[in-house]
């Protein structure tokens, strides 16, 4: 995994920096020819909370988003490779300055209009633009006039041109060693303009984009229905007519409802309970895929709300989570974490120890800080199994040291707005919605949910931390696009970590592996049901013959 990793890494980074480097490939299609056909049932406990771009960002909606719209580029489905998706091809400047890419001609909307180099430009303003409250809006922060839009001075980003009717030019302010995977992120979706007025602040539940399926039906609560989009672009893609999500099924019963042949993919995984005894089951090898993830799973202890405004504090609890126990009411499918990025990930720092277990010290500390007597607080998570029973251990080890903890157990949705709303949310259980990487760079587990753009309504940095001297060296480490400055810029994410661990934002509390349950009819290889950039990959998934 790691080796991939680094080699997709490189290559964005390469093709960035290369001289007038130019690129064509060919749109993201299956290695051979796949079962074509039917119609899969998938299950969540939660609805789904929006199927906007420029809004979704929960590994939920992160799939469905993926097939419902195009990209200029994507990813060789189940690996972190970039290929051209909407672009037939482009070209990079030698500094690296400027990206040209030429759109496929031909592609269309649902709606029945073609897509054009306007719609480029406009879907990303719009994910920039503060109006939208969308929480991707930092990742465009290396376009020319990012920051004039981002306050309000410009109506536009001026580093977003159109010159014709097949080319879109991006002018940047820095190199970037991660814009080609930008555009590869659910946030550079393109979308048409005038679909997004039509509905009237309500384009999250009648999208319109030029993806692989199509939304056909949504009963809020109950169901959403997804077709094959006829139009699309590639050809024999996607493999599946239909794909329909029942909502409201608690884990225990949709996997029961697998195991009858009544739905194909438990979308919640298999619950803690039940894992020893399918994993044990003869049936095993056909209904269960178990994937390396760049996950990490934490605690958010927000800066803004007291006491956790008190680093000491935000210490003290990082030295009071008993990880090991954590681990084991996930049935093992974890290490515990010491740091924000996930081991697989270039960057991950192994000489870094962080905050070891011990409650004597954790009381020490909360002590000096003035809180000798502990205090109360108040910890969110999901209400979807095993999430409450991992907050409820979270919430025991806080009492041990005096701090007591109210758990607040809400729709995945709720705790979501909870965290991107200031103020609101002092601690958070991020289980079941946070962070599996967009793409496999060290920057994406800071910018979104560490850095300072992330710190903003609707956004997922919901410790509200913002260290302005490591934000600086953040856009400092990805300004190294140059492939022979990959090792510097890896070293400098590194530092960048450990020093954040030093304020301690967050209670990194493990690295989980993703564990999916599918019906024997499924096929595919395993890597497209644990995708590392979209989770489930509907475009590749097939029904059997």
């Amino acid at each position: 995994m790691l080796k991939t990793l680094l080699r997709s890494t490189a290559l964005a980074a390469a093709i960035a920096f290369a001289p007038a480097a130019a690129l064509t490939l060919a749109a993201t299609a299956p290695a051979m020819a796949q079962a074509q056909g039917g119609d899969i049932v998938v299950t969540y406990k939660d609805d789904i909370a929006t199927l906007d771009p420029a809004i979704g960002y929960d590994w939920q909606n992160w799939s469905i988003i993926k097939s419902l719209f195009s990209r200029l580029m994507d990813y060789t489905p189940g690996t972190p490779d970039l290929v051209p998706s909407l672009a037939e091809s482009f070209t990079v400047s030698p500094d690296g300055l400027t990206y040209t890419f030429k759109l496929r001609k031909g592609v269309k909307f649902s709606n029945g209009r073609e897509v054009v180099p306007a719609d480029v430009k406009y879907s990303i303003e719009r994910a920039v633009d503060p109006k939208t409250q969308g929480p991707g809006a930092g990742f465009f922060g290396a376009i020319a006039g990012f920051d004039d839009f981002s306050a309000g001075k410009a109506t536009g980003l001026s580093g977003i041109e159109t010159p014709d009717t097949e080319t879109v030019v991006f002018k940047l302010s820095r190199p970037d060693a991660t814009f080609l995977h930008v555009l590869a992120i659910n946030f550079a979706s393109v979308v048409p303009k005038e679909a997004v007025e039509a509905a009237a602040g309500d384009f999250g539940k009648k999208p319109v984009g030029s993806g692989t399926f199509v939304l056909k039906d949504w009963v809020i609560g109950q169901k959403l229905v997804f077709a094959r989009n006829p139009d699309y672009f590639v050809k024999g893609v996607p493999h599946i007519d239909s794909f329909t999500i029942e909502i409201g099924q608690e884990p225990l019963v949709a996997l029961l409802r697998l195991q009858k042949g009544e739905v194909d993919i438990a979308g919640d995984g298999i619950p803690p309970a039940k894992f020893l005894e399918i994993s044990k089951s003869p049936d095993a090898k056909d209904l269960i895929v178990d994937g390396q993830q760049l996950h990490t799973g934490y605690v958010t202890l927000n800066t803004k709300i007291k006491p956790f405004d008190n680093v000491k504090v935000r210490q003290a609890l990082n030295m009071a989570i008993n990880k090991d126990r954590l681990v084991r009411i996930v049935n093992g499918r974890a290490t515990p974490a010491n740091q924000p990025l996930p081991p697989a990930m270039p960057g991950y720092d192994t000489a870094y120890k962080g905050y070891a277990y011990d409650v004597a010290k954790a009381k020490a500390l909360l002590k000096e800080a003035g809180y000798a007597d502990g205090f109360s607080t108040v910890l969110y998570s999901t209400n979807t199994d095993p999430q409450p029973r991992i907050a409820q251990a979270i919430q025991q080890d806080l009492a041990a040291v005096g701090v007591k903890a109210e758990i607040k157990a809400l729709a995945q949705s709720n705790v979501i707005a909870a965290g991107g709303t200031e103020g609101e949310a002092p601690m958070i259980w991020s289980g079941g919605m946070a962070w599996i990487a967009d793409f496999p760079d060290p920057s994406n587990f800071y910018g979104p949910i560490l850095g300072c753009a992330g710190a903003v309504q609707g956004g997922w940095n919901w410790s509200w931390y913002c260290n302005e001297d490591l934000q600086k060296r953040a856009v400092a480490a990805d300004s190294m696009s140059d492939p022979a400055k990959s090792a510097e810029r890896i070293e400098a994410w590194k530092k960048v970590f450990v020093d954040v661990m030093a304020d301690a934002p967050w209670i990194p509390v493990f690295n989980e592996r993703r564990v999916v349950a599918k019906s024997k009819r499924m096929g595919g290889e395993p890597n497209i049901y644990v995708d590392p950039t979209r989770v489930i990959n509907y475009d590749a998934i097939f029904v059997k013959n």
